[in-house]
């Protein structure tokens, strides 16, 4: 994957809340601790745009999250606080083993054809997906479509607005309805939100997705009549009825998610008459995902990955990165337990545009686990009485885990999906646009829908 040209800059953190977290009590970590945390997601969202090539390779991904992560984890060694220490890595590994499962799973599926591109067969690719980011995951359904689609708009000669909208929809808004659709949402299932609460977010995630896919129905229309006529029969020529094969591995992704929905540690511990934190009720569903991944591999023929061009490097990529990020932040969330209460976070408007101005421009997965904390520490240090979901009002859980998803998509670094998809589309000779040009795309169309949604549902 090439370097991207124009270097972004992460928007700075506003005064009052530098202000907020920099004045100390308790005994939270001095804030020169969440530096490394910083470093960590900076380095991922510069080092592909300026050293693309030495970041391409995994080896070196890691070597960046140690730097980072190591020197938090000695701090918190010094202070012998092994409670945070296993906690953290444990919800890593936890973290780490739903994705390779999901990841395992899906990408035995091989769905071939090509079908004649129009507006209306284009459209239904990204409303399936949208559809199956909540249960495959985001980064799933769109290893699972992009192929098929660009395979289907290749006699094309507009398709860049396609790839875009693909990564609006699938890549990110579609995942919001389970914990199993963006990593964010799974990491606040870990922190104790139901399995079943982001099913209520279906009103949110309708209207966002149905706007989208009309937007992009209306464009794609205009596209389509404006290409020439020896395109379109060379795409009425060129017809292959859709196929999937490997269908066995749905049936892994359904054990996928009733062991999330059900393995609980809670629901472990009543079976057995232990506590929560004894070793089988914590181990027992990331024992039964390391299998159903293990088997999904194992009963899926070798030609169907490579159809699929399945590697192993999406999701090593995925735990060194989590890696640095898992270590580096425990200082961030010390901080933030002890003094969340502190921040300049009033309403869920506040919370839905400052989390997903940052998930936009870091990783959205970090940014919902801090203003989830601050969430949650603010609501314990006023004593609320209001409805709590894991300790957080019910009104900011929600602008949290809909500004972490839906502004994943504002940029390519929004999202791990987003810039798999972009290369995958670069490789089959669809010329993406530039970060910022990108941009472009996402402040025009996003910005509107998502101030739309502000204003209707938070």
């Amino acid at each position: 994957m090439s370097a991207l040209p124009v270097l972004p800059s992460a928007p700075p953190l506003p005064a009052p809340l530098l202000s907020a977290l920099s004045e100390g009590h308790g005994e939270a970590p001095p804030l020169v601790w969440v530096l490394p945390f910083a470093a960590m997601l900076l380095s991922i969202a510069v080092l592909p745009l300026v050293a693309g090539h030495w970041w391409h390779k995994n080896r070196n991904r890691l070597i960046v999250a140690l730097i980072c992560g190591l020197p938090v984890l000695g701090y918190f060694v010094y202070r012998g606080d092994w409670l945070t220490i296993s906690h953290t890595l444990h919800e890593y590994a936890s973290f780490v083993i739903l994705l390779g499962a999901l990841y395992t799973a899906s990408g035995g599926i091989v769905l071939r054809g090509d079908l004649r591109a129009t507006p209306a067969v284009n459209v239904t690719f990204l409303a399936i997906g949208s559809l199956l980011a909540s249960f495959m995951g985001t980064t799933g359904a769109a290893m699972l479509l992009i192929r098929p689609l660009l395979r289907t708009n290749s006699e094309r000669r507009y398709k860049v607005h396609t790839v875009v909208f693909f990564i609006f929809t699938v890549c990110n808004v579609g995942g919001c309805l389970t914990p199993l659709g963006d990593p964010p949402l799974f990491l606040g299932y870990l922190r104790g939100v139901p399995f079943t609460w982001t099913f209520g977010l279906w009103k949110e995630w309708a209207f966002v997705i149905g706007i989208l896919l009309v937007l992009y129905y209306m464009l794609d229309s205009i596209l389509y009549g404006q290409e020439p006529p020896a395109e379109h029969r060379r795409d009425e020529e060129q017809i292959e009825p859709l196929s999937l094969a490997g269908l066995h591995n749905f049936l892994w992704l359904a054990g996928v998610v009733v062991s999330v929905a059900f393995l609980t540690s809670k629901n472990l511990a009543a079976w057995l008459g232990t506590t929560e934190d004894a070793l089988i009720p914590r181990f027992t569903r990331d024992a039964v995902l390391v299998l159903i991944g293990f088997l999904a591999y194992r009963s899926t023929r070798p030609e169907l990955r490579e159809r699929n061009e399945f590697t192993w490097e999406p999701i090593l990529e995925v735990a060194a990165l989590f890696l640095g990020i898992f270590l580096s932040m425990m200082a961030a969330i010390a901080i933030l337990n002890a003094r969340g209460g502190d921040l300049p976070l009033d309403t869920p408007h506040h919370f839905f545009w400052l989390t997903g101005s940052l998930s936009a421009f870091l990783d959205n997965a970090p940014t919902y686990v801090v203003f989830f904390e601050a969430a949650r520490a603010k609501a314990a240090a006023a004593g609320a009485t209001e409805a709590l979901v894991a300790g957080v009002p019910v009104p900011n859980l929600i602008a949290i885990s809909l500004g972490a998803v839906f502004m994943g998509a504002m940029t390519y670094i929004g999202n791990a999906p987003n810039f798999m998809v972009k290369a995958i589309a670069e490789e089959r000779g669809v010329r993406m646009p530039s970060f910022f040009g990108y941009m472009l795309y996402s402040v025009a169309i996003l910005v509107p829908v998502f101030f739309a949604a502000t204003w209707i549902f938070l």
